[in-house]
């Protein structure tokens, strides 16, 4: 299973990740957003960053992860290889709790291919896909990125 994939959009940058767990899925949809601007693999894991959040829906907690990533590489230049999430749910919600290993920005290595702007809630959708005869479950999240 690819982690995840970046599909035809017009404009933006579209990409589904997977995972056989919402964690999972989770995590590669943040892999898939920092290699949408950078080539993941010249990112050292060099500091770690602690992610602390809560939203009322599972979809709302996607997208305030992504945000907060983005968030991070704008405003503490760094940019990031590994991410490890937990999440829980509560009466009110989910929770999330992550731990992101990465380094600030190198010019000297690191190449920016596209500028994100956004994560956008346009076509943004979380799912379970049964697996076929008796296969794993997979998690899918469906994420377009306004650059």
């Amino acid at each position: 299973m690819e982690p995840f994939q970046y599909l035809e959009h017009t404009a933006d940058v579209k990409f589904l990740a997977r995972g056989r767990s919402l964690e999972e899925t989770f995590e590669n949809a943040g892999l898939a957003m920092l290699n949408a601007m950078i080539d993941s693999s010249t990112v050292r894991v060099e500091e770690t960053w602690s992610i602390e959040l809560e939203s009322e829906s599972l979809e709302s907690l996607l997208y305030e992860w992504l945000s907060e990533l983005l968030y991070l590489f704008e405003v503490e230049l760094a940019v990031f290889s590994k991410f490890e999430v937990k999440l829980a749910k509560g009466e009110e919600g989910w929770g999330l709790s992550g731990q992101i290993g990465g380094e600030r920005v190198d010019p000297e290595r690191h190449f920016f291919e596209t500028e994100v702007k956004a994560v956008t809630l346009h076509q943004f959708e979380i799912r379970k896909e049964e697996g076929e005869e008796g296969g794993e479950d997979i998690w899918t999240a469906q994420v377009i990125l306004d650059v």
